[in-house]
């Protein structure tokens, strides 16, 4: 897949107009993948927003760089954010998640747990500092993340508690306010409850990089995003990593 090999930074995304993004979740050992959405942001009073959206991922697998050749994974997710004042805001949110497994070797069939249902409870707390038509906002992520097979019993990773650190730089381009680019970077860290080993010990897992363009057309109440991201997993030699395309389309106060 050729993508524009952008690592600039992507942190927590603050939901207003010309400045969303739903961005990807991480789908795993693959080569490329490809994520898409769309997404209800109302706005409930003065400082309470509401977010809620769909999403798909298709990803090439292990052995190709088609990156719409299988499906990964189905995501429906609700968000409620606060603002403290004009520096702070909080949130929290409920998600569910449906990802399909496949094997890392040729012929690349799904393995016997072909889908993993997955709920997550999170809460996020950031800041922004703004300088002119620069953003710079940093936030702190915690999830609980509870795992099942198709059928409701326990997969080989029961449970995960995770917390995930960002930091974000958005440029408004231009005075209409329509235009604006996004760079960011995560670190995640977790640790897992295995079905046979119990508990393991909390750490690195991961890093994403990602670069978006947003557009937020004054005549219209919607924002679309086109982003990349690169997902880096591990670290030292056993580091591997992946190349996603995204898009997304966010509309504001419908109702």
């Amino acid at each position: 897949m050729k993508v524009l090999p952008v690592l600039l930074i992507c942190l927590f995304l603050d939901y207003t107009n010309a400045n969303a993004q739903l961005s990807p979740p991480g789908l795993g050992d693959t080569h490329d993948a490809f994520w898409s959405a769309i997404g209800v942001q109302q706005k409930i009073d003065e400082k309470t927003t509401s977010m809620t959206y769909f999403g798909e991922g298709r990803i090439s697998g292990a052995g190709s760089n088609d990156m719409m050749k299988e499906q990964s994974i189905l995501v429906l997710n609700e968000e409620v954010y606060r603002a403290v004042n004009k520096n702070w805001k909080y949130s929290y949110a409920l998600s569910y998640r449906r990802q399909d497994q496949y094997g890392n070797y040729s012929p690349y069939e799904l393995e016997h747990l072909a889908k993993q249902l997955e709920f997550r409870v999170y809460g996020r707390l950031s800041n922004t500092t703004t300088v002119s038509r620069l953003k710079w906002k940093n936030t702190i992520r915690q999830e609980v993340r509870k795992f099942y097979t198709p059928d409701f019993d326990n997969p080989e990773d029961v449970m995960q508690l995770r917390t995930r650190l960002k930091t974000q730089v958005s440029l408004q381009l231009g005075s209409t306010n329509e235009n604006r680019l996004t760079g960011s970077a995560e670190a995640l860290f977790s640790i897992s409850d295995e079905t046979n080993a119990g508990w393991g010990s909390f750490g690195y897992k991961e890093s994403r990089f990602c670069f978006y363009y947003s557009y937020a057309p004054k005549s219209l109440p919607v924002t679309f995003d086109v982003g990349y991201m690169n997902d880096l997993m591990g670290y030292g030699h056993d580091a591997a990593d992946a190349n996603y395309l995204a898009f997304d389309i966010i509309l504001e106060n419908p109702f």
